[in-house]
């Protein structure tokens, strides 16, 4: 079985030995330990793969380890993707929000400089 120490999935996935430690204290990440040194399998890089990307889509860290625990706990992985999938419209939902309220302030900005532009050339004449 492969392994990895901290530092190497550090810098497999370009996060801190911090970030790992604390994902490890929210109950994300169950590494092997020798003494003080942790091993992690391929089990805890594909649970870190699936917290970046819940990070990356802008899932609260809450949200994160409700849906990775969801996996090994009832309603296992049919309620997992269910969760899942309800989170991702959720999610959706407020981004094309927020794609709609940048469309309206580039809107703006846009008016605001045209009319800043007219001002300054009647202020030139």
């Amino acid at each position: 079985m492969t392994t990895w120490t901290i530092r190497q999935l550090a810098d497999d996935y370009a996060v801190s030995l911090r970030t790992l430690r604390h994902y490890e204290d929210l109950g994300l990440l169950h590494p092997a330990r020798v003494g003080s040194t942790r091993f992690y399998g391929q089990r805890e890089r594909i649970r870190l793969e699936l917290i970046l990307r819940g990070k990356r889509v802008g899932f609260s860290l809450e949200e994160i380890v409700t849906i990775v625990n969801m996996y090994d706990e009832p309603p296992g992985e049919a309620g997992q993707l269910q969760f899942l999938i309800d989170q991702c419209r959720v999610r959706r939902t407020t981004l094309e929000q927020q794609r709609r309220d940048i469309d309206a302030t580039l809107d703006d900005l846009e008016g605001i400089e045209a009319r800043c532009r007219e001002d300054l050339a009647l202020l030139g004449r």
